[in-house]
């Protein structure tokens, strides 16, 4: 298990290597995703990006991403490194049927930034957009504005470009970092903002609505049929979701493993890690797929014997649609 880093930067640019892209692109690129994906893939318009996930046809999640659209019949998904291969995989067997060409990118390069994010779009002569969920792009370069209180920005680019921001003379770019430390900041952002990205250890896991992804616009109620989409609507209009993602913080110096075990009084699992960061006094922060009798019946809750707090979500537990939010954003 990691330990508590010696300090806990502020956001200012760091790379993010737990991140990947898969480009999808083709003249049916659009029809193959809106048969796969839970978003409504029309959204995907050049400038709202909207969140996504693939499911099994029981409905659990392979993965979750989010949705741009890059070019004329060229989307790129941004998703966890560790499930590149599985997803690109898994959607070949269907990309088959369509002329579509799936591309794996696990070499773009991933920058995380918040203060230093103009300096760094001014060198890939970029526009950083304004609005959460929003995105711009020249090309194969793009930035997305990120869900944070503070703002912040993921800009990736080809490995090709020149990233040797802090040597350009006419550039107030700060080095980028490149260490633990602040990957951990950009992850304590992720789960102060109720953003759970999975991972392999927990594939074939969750319900989307386990991972709150209906209250993020995730998942369109409106669109047609896609893998999984029966189930996953069942339980949301039968209200058969009795798990959900909840924030919480633990006094522990040491980060819990993807998985690990929250507990009641009498030792009965009642939730399980997905991702957790250090916090600026050397704390626990992490978000856990809880039963839902946590909150209803104020149980006591506990991590490897350590007291677990629940903390405040910057979201309601209900449904987003992203048509409704792509219209927001455009107005």
């Amino acid at each position: 298990m990691a330990t508590v880093p010696t300090s806990n930067p502020d956001l200012g640019s760091v790379r993010l290597s737990h991140l990947a892209a898969l480009d999808v692109k083709g003249a049916d690129a659009e029809k193959f995703l809106q048969g796969q994906t839970s978003a409504q893939v029309s959204l995907a318009d050049g400038n709202f990006a909207p969140l996504t996930c693939f499911c099994t046809p029981k409905g659990r999640m392979l993965a979750n991403a989010y949705l741009l659209r890059m070019g004329e019949n060229h989307f790129r998904l941004l998703l966890s490194s560790t499930l590149l291969d599985s997803l690109a995989n898994h959607l070949k067997k269907f990309a088959a049927f369509y002329k579509t060409e799936l591309i794996a990118l696990p070499n773009l390069t991933f920058i995380g930034a918040s203060d230093k994010a103009q300096a760094i779009a001014d060198q890939m002569a970029l526009r950083l957009p304004e609005q959460i969920g929003t995105h711009t792009t020249n090309g194969h370069t793009c930035a997305l504005r990120y869900p944070s209180e503070t703002p912040r920005w993921l800009l990736c680019f080809d490995d090709g470009f020149d990233d040797g921001f802090d040597n350009h003379s006419d550039s107030d770019a700060a080095e980028i970092k490149d260490d633990e430390a602040s990957r951990n900041a950009w992850q304590l952002e992720d789960i102060r903002s109720g953003l759970a990205w999975l991972t392999d250890a927990q594939q074939d896991h969750f319900l989307p609505q386990m991972l709150n992804w209906e209250a993020l616009g995730g998942i369109s109620f409106k669109k047609g049929c896609y893998t999984g989409q029966e189930v996953v609507a069942r339980a949301h209009f039968r209200g058969q979701v009795k798990k959900r993602l909840m924030r919480v913080s633990v006094d522990t110096k040491a980060l819990p493993e993807v998985g690990a075990s929250l507990v009641s009084n009498d030792d009965k699992t009642v939730g399980e890690v997905v991702v957790s960061a250090f916090d600026e006094q050397g704390h626990v922060e992490l978000l856990a797929v809880m039963n839902t009798k946590v909150t209803e019946e104020a149980m006591p809750v506990f991590l490897a014997g350590e007291p677990a707090t629940l903390l405040s979500l910057p979201y309601a537990i209900e449904r987003v649609d992203p048509e409704q939010l792509a219209v927001s954003l455009n107005a």
